[in-house]
């Protein structure tokens, strides 16, 4: 009988690995793996050949499912933008729907700090960029407002949220790069920085500067942000019929 032991393999014949099960790769598995290096590493660490490392395979592999990276930095925006909870539109609250609604976009972008790069040259294309734009655009018609005023508003308050939030994913690179892991304790020196620097101007050539540091520096992001958001809804309520 023969006996049960492992033979040797024949000098000829070539050692196989026993073969493993890959994901099957789709489009919404790489915009997963995308956001999640976007969100890790940030956006200047994704590339197409990072993407793939996370499924152990190269970059040609991804292109049957995304052209190239500015199509995947397209997905992973409108991806992103399904966070976002719209309302019912109620015209007769339009000031109050409007002010969640730029609230509720910060969040979410300051949530994945380096999209707001993205935003930035973003036109809507994707199905949730014009899902919130139909929400903001009809609720200022059904307001009262022309078409024309309420495209310009709703380009001018897209771009003060995507704006403030940007300002803050630079922020939040410099607090990366200088080791640092508490927000609050990157600002309160950054700030503290700039304070000294003010204070030691020339008062006789920048009186005001000088005068009133403490009140240029007196409020945080989320305060300065805040203060502008009222800003453009009032100057919006003005231009209202």
């Amino acid at each position: 009988m023969a006996g049960t032991e492992d033979l040797p393999l024949p000098p000829w014949r070539k050692s196989r690995k026993p073969a493993q099960l890959r994901r099957q790769l789709s489009q919404d598995l790489i915009v997963e793996a995308g956001l999640r290096i976007l969100d890790a590493e940030g956006l200047d660490a994704l590339s197409m050949r990072r993407v793939a490392q996370e499924f152990d395979t190269g970059p040609a592999s991804l292109y049957a499912h995304v052209a190239n990276k500015d199509e995947l930095l397209e997905l992973i925006y409108d991806r992103v933008l399904s966070e976002i909870r719209l309302p019912e539109r109620d015209p007769g609250r339009w000031k109050d729907q409007l002010r969640e609604y730029m609230v509720e976009v910060h969040r979410v972008l300051a949530k994945h700090t380096d999209l707001a790069r993205v935003a930035l040259a973003n036109i809507p294309t994707g199905e949730n960029s014009i899902r919130m734009g139909e929400f903001v655009f009809g609720l200022l018609i059904e307001a009262g407002m022309s078409p024309r005023e309420a495209s310009l508003s709703m380009d001018r308050i897209s771009l003060y949220v995507v704006s403030d939030a940007y300002e803050g994913s630079v922020h939040f690179a410099r607090m990366r790069a200088a080791g640092l892991s508490d927000p609050q304790e990157y600002f309160e020196s950054f700030v503290g920085q700039i304070a000294g620097y003010y204070r030691a101007l020339p008062a006789a050539r920048f009186p005001h500067i000088t005068k009133f540091v403490d009140d240029l520096v007196a409020d945080d992001g989320e305060e300065r942000f805040r203060y502008g958001l009222e800003l453009l809804l009032d100057g919006i309520e003005a231009r209202m019929p």
